[in-house]
C-alpha cells in the first residue's frame, strides 16, 4: 500500500508547487506531515524558489488527519510525535516564520489539519465551492494543529467558536465573506492565481500575514470574556456529559489573554490528553463503525453492481409511508403513494406536502424546490401503474394477513426484477412472504419514525433473499442518505429486539419501588434523548403494548409482564397524543409528573405480586442506568451471538441510531466492553437471582465472562440464524 507523500515542482516563475498525495481525500498522516517537511525545507534552501504554493492533488487540498492512525495512538503502538512538534515546530516555526512567503490553494477540503495547513500559510486562495472547516470535535478532540489560534484571528472569536463547537465547514464563498479565504478561483485557476498571489506578497504588492499575529478581528479582553461564558453556558446545557468542548472554549481563551504562543502549547499538550480518552475512543470507533455497515460478508465481497432504481412504490400513506416518500423523493426518485380509498390517499399525499413545508420554513429548501421535488410523487388506488416499479415498500398496519394479501398481489403485478420490501418492525418477513413464490427478493426495509428524518435503515435479509437485492438496498439506503445497517431475521430484528427489556427493565423497577420520574431523570442524564416513560408516551400505548405482546409471545422466559400500561389505557391513556400518559402535557407539549400515577402501580404491583424492595426505592444514578441497560447489553449479545448482526459495530451503530445511545459512549456493545463482561455478568447475575430470570445472563455473556474477554470479539460459529 503505497504511503501518503508530497511532491514539490519548480516553475520557471521561482514559485514552488508543493502537493499534498495521500488518496481519496489527501489525509495527513505522519508520512504526509514528515514529506511535506522536507519539501518545505527544501524550497527554502534552495536559491530558484522564491515563494511557495501548497495544493492536493486531484482536486481536493486535504480532508484533516488520518484518523485511521488514532488506534495506534491510542493502543500506544504509533509513536506520537512529541507536544507541539507539528503545531509550532512545523506550522509555526517553519511554515509561518519562513522568510519565502506561502500560499495555500484550495479546492474540494480543507478540513481539520488541512484547514490547519493552509491557515499557517501567508494567504489562502480557494474555490467558490470548497468546504473549509475544523471538525475535530466530532471525534472527541480538538483541532491540534493550531486551529484554536489561528481561525479566531482570521474570522473572529464568535464565527470560530460557532465553526469548531458546530463542526459545521463553510463554503469558498462565505469563508471568503469571513477573512478565511483571500480570493476566489476557479478550479481550472486556482494554482495559477496562488502562484501571482505569493509573487505579489513577495514584490509587496499584496500583504504578508501570518496569521496568528494578526489581531484586527479579535474582540476586547472585556467582550471576549463574555462570549467565552456564554459558549460554556451553552455547551454545559447541550452536552453536559462531554469535556473536550469546555477544553476548546479554555485554550481559545489562553491564546487571547496571554498570547498565541501560550496558546499553542496548551492547544499541544491537551490534544495530547483527549486522543487518549474514552470518549474519543468511542466516537472514533463510531466513525469507523457507520463506514463499516455497508461490508458484509458473502454478500458485498462477490463483485455484485448495485442495479438502477428508477421507480419505488410505497403502499401506505401513513406516518411512516408518507415519511418513507419524502425521504426518497428528497433523493430524486420518482415514488408512487397508494392507499385503499381516495380520502386515505389525500392524507398521505398532504403529510408528504406538510414533510417538504417544515423544510422550506426551516431554510433548508426553497419553495420551488419544494414543488419540483413533490412533483416526483404520485397518488395511485390500485396496481395499475406498478408495471414498472423498480422497488415497492410495504408500509401498512402490522397485520400478517393482510400483508400477506399485498405480497401477493405484488407479485402479479410489479415486474419480476422489482424488489419486494416490508417496512414491518416486527413481523417475520417469512411469514409475510409465505403466499408467494418470489421469497428471493423479499426484504425488510426498516425505516424509523420519522422515516425522513431518523437515520438508520435496518436491511432486514432471510435465509431466501438473494445477495444481489441487499447490494440494491444498501445502494438505495445510501442514496436517500441513511446509514443502512443488514441484519438477519428474527422478532424485533436488530434495534427492536436489543431494546425491548429497555422499557421492561424501567417498569419491573417501579413495581419494585423506584420512582418513574427518578428513573426517567437518571437515563437522560446518563445521554438518552428521554427516558423509557417519556418514550412510550412519545410512540403511544397502543404501539408499546402491540410490540412488547410480540415479545412476550416469542421470548415468554425473559420478558417482564406488568398491567401497568393496559391499567393506564383503561383511564383513556394513550400517551402524548392524548395529553396523559406516564406524563400530563400542555398544550405545547410540555410533559409534567401526573401525581395520580402512583395509584395505578400499586394496582399494577397488586396484580404482578412484586414486593417494594428498600433497596431500589433508594437507587442510586449508577445502577439505575446499570439495571435499565444491562438486560439491553445481554438482548445485544443474543443478537450478536445469533448472527442477527454480522458484527459488534453494527449492533452499536444499530443502538446509536435507532434508539438515540449516546455516540460518546460508543454504541451499547462498546460502552459494555468499557465496563468488562465479568462485571456486567455479575451484576446480572445477583439481580435473576432476587428478580427472577428477566436479569439471567444469556450463555454468549457468561462464557465471554468467564474467559474475561471483551463481548464484541469476533463470534467465532457459523451465523446460523442468516
Amino acid at each position: 500500500m503505497a504511503k501518503g507523500r508530497t511532491t514539490i515542482d519548480v516553475g520557471a516563475d521561482g514559485v514552488a508547487i508543493i502537493t499534498l498525495i495521500n488518496p481519496p481525500v489527501n489525509s495527513l498522516s505522519f508520512d504526509v506531515l514528515y514529506s511535506l517537511k522536507e519539501s518545505y525545507e527544501q524550497a527554502l534552501k534552495r536559491d530558484d524558489v522564491k515563494a511557495i504554493v501548497v495544493t492536493g492533488a486531484k482536486g481536493k487540498f486535504s480532508g484533516g488527519f488520518d484518523i485511521s492512525s488514532f488506534g495506534g495512538i491510542q493502543g500506544g503502538k504509533v509513536d506520537q510525535p512529541k507536544a507541539g512538534f507539528i503545531s509550532v515546530d512545523l506550522l509555526t516555526d517553519t511554515f509561518e516564520a519562513a522568510r519565502k512567503p506561502s500560499v495555500a490553494a484550495i479546492d474540494g477540503l480543507a478540513l481539520g489539519g488541512g484547514l490547519e495547513v493552509a491557515m499557517a500559510c501567508h494567504a489562502r486562495i480557494s474555490t467558490p465551492t470548497a468546504q473549509l472547516g475544523l471538525p475535530e470535535l466530532q471525534l472527541g478532540i480538538i483541532p491540534g494543529f493550531g486551529g484554536t489560534q489561528r481561525l479566531p484571528r482570521l474570522v473572529g472569536i464568535s464565527k470560530a467558536l460557532e465553526m469548531m463547537l458546530t463542526s459545521k465547514p463553510v463554503k469558498g464563498e462565505e469563508a471568503h465573506s469571513l477573512g478565511l479565504v483571500d480570493a476566489l478561483a476557479s478550479p481550472n485557476d486556482l494554482v495559477n492565481t496562488a502562484r501571482r498571489w505569493a509573487l505579489d506578497i513577495l514584490e509587496g504588492r499584496k500583504p504578508w500575514v501570518a496569521s496568528l499575529h494578526k489581531t484586527d478581528k479579535l474582540d476586547s479582553l472585556g467582550e471576549a470574556r463574555e462570549i467565552f461564558k456564554f459558549a460554556r453556558a451553552q455547551v454545559r446545557r447541550q452536552a453536559p456529559n462531554l469535556k473536550h468542548p469546555l477544553v476548546c472554549i479554555d485554550i481559545i481563551e489562553e491564546g487571547i489573554v496571554n498570547g498565541p504562543r501560550a496558546g499553542l502549547w496548551k492547544e499541544a499538550e491537551d490534544f495530547q490528553v483527549l486522543v487518549r480518552s474514552d470518549t474519543c475512543k468511542s466516537l472514533v470507533h463510531v466513525f469507523f463503525s457507520q463506514r463499516g455497515t455497508t461490508k458484509v460478508p458473502g454478500v458485498t465481497d462477490r463483485g455484485l453492481m448495485p442495479r438502477r432504481v428508477n421507480k419505488v412504490a410505497v403502499l401506505g400513506g401513513g406516518l411512516m409511508g408518507s415519511g418513507i416518500a419524502t425521504a426518497l423523493i428528497l433523493s430524486n426518485y420518482t415514488v408512487i403513494l397508494k392507499e385503499v380509498n381516495e380520502k386515505f390517499l389525500q392524507a398521505g399525499l398532504d403529510r408528504v406536502k406538510a414533510n417538504l413545508q417544515s423544510r422550506v420554513k426551516k431554510g433548508k429548501m426553497s419553495q420551488e424546490k419544494s414543488e419540483k421535488t413533490l412533483s416526483l410523487l404520485k397518488g395511485a388506488l390500485d396496481y395499475e401503474s406498478f408495471k414498472d416499479v423498480d422497488m415497492v415498500i410495504e408500509a401498512v398496519i402490522e397485520n400478517i394477513s393482510l400483508k400477506q394479501q399485498i405480497f401477493a398481489d405484488l407479485e402479479k403485478f410489479c415486474p419480476p426484477h422489482c424488489i419486494l420490501a416490508s417496512n414491518t418492525s416486527t413481523i417475520d418477513l417469512n411469514l409475510i412472504g409465505q403466499k408467494t413464490r418470489s421469497q428471493d427478493r423479499i426484504i425488510g426495509a426498516h425505516f424509523f419514525s420519522p422515516a425522513h428524518v431518523m437515520p438508520l435503515l435496518e436491511i432486514v435479509r432471510t435465509k431466501q433473499t438473494s445477495p444481489q437485492v441487499i447490494v440494491d438496498l444498501l445502494d438505495v439506503g445510501k442514496k436517500i442518505r441513511k446509514t443502512p445497517v443488514v441484519v438477519g431475521n428474527c422478532t424485533g430484528f436488530a434495534v427492536n429486539r436489543m431494546f425491548f427489556p429497555y422499557t421492561m427493565a424501567a417498569i419491573l423497577l417501579v413495581e419494585h419501588g423506584t420512582d418513574l420520574y427518578q428513573i426517567d431523570r437518571a437515563i437522560t442524564k446518563f445521554g438518552m434523548p428521554m427516558g423509557p416513560f417519556r418514550l412510550v408516551d412519545l410512540v403511544g400505548f397502543g404501539v408499546g403494548v402491540a410490540t412488547g405482546l410480540q415479545f412476550v409471545e416469542n421470548f415468554p422466559e425473559r420478558t417482564y409482564k406488568s398491567m401497568l400500561i393496559p391499567l393506564l389505557q383503561e383511564d383513556k391513556r394513550a400517551g402524548e397524543s392524548t395529553r396523559r400518559g406516564f406524563y400530563l402535557y400542555n398544550d405545547k407539549r410540555k410533559a409534567s409528573p401526573d401525581p395520580e400515577i402512583r395509584k395505578f402501580i400499586e394496582k399494577a404491583r397488586s396484580i404482578s405480586g412484586a414486593a417494594v424492595d428498600p433497596k431500589l426505592a433508594k437507587l442510586s444514578e449508577k445502577y439505575i442506568v446499570e439495571m435499565i441497560f444491562f438486560p439491553v447489553v445481554n438482548e445485544a449479545c443474543r443478537v450478536f451471538a445469533e448472527g442477527i448482526v454480522v458484527k459488534a459495530a453494527d449492533a452499536d451503530i444499530s443502538s446509536i441510531m435507532g434508539m438515540g445511545f449516546p455516540p460518546y459512549r460508543g454504541g451499547i456493545l462498546f460502552w459494555a466492553d468499557s465496563l468488562g463482561s465479568k462485571y456486567i455478568n455479575s451484576r446480572l447475575e445477583e439481580w435473576s437471582k432476587t428478580y427472577g430470570d428477566f436479569f439471567k445472563p444469556c450463555a454468549f455473556l457468561a462464557e465471554r465472562a468467564a474467559r474475561g474477554a471483551p463481548l464484541s470479539a469476533p463470534v467465532e460459529q457459523a451465523n446460523s440464524r442468516l
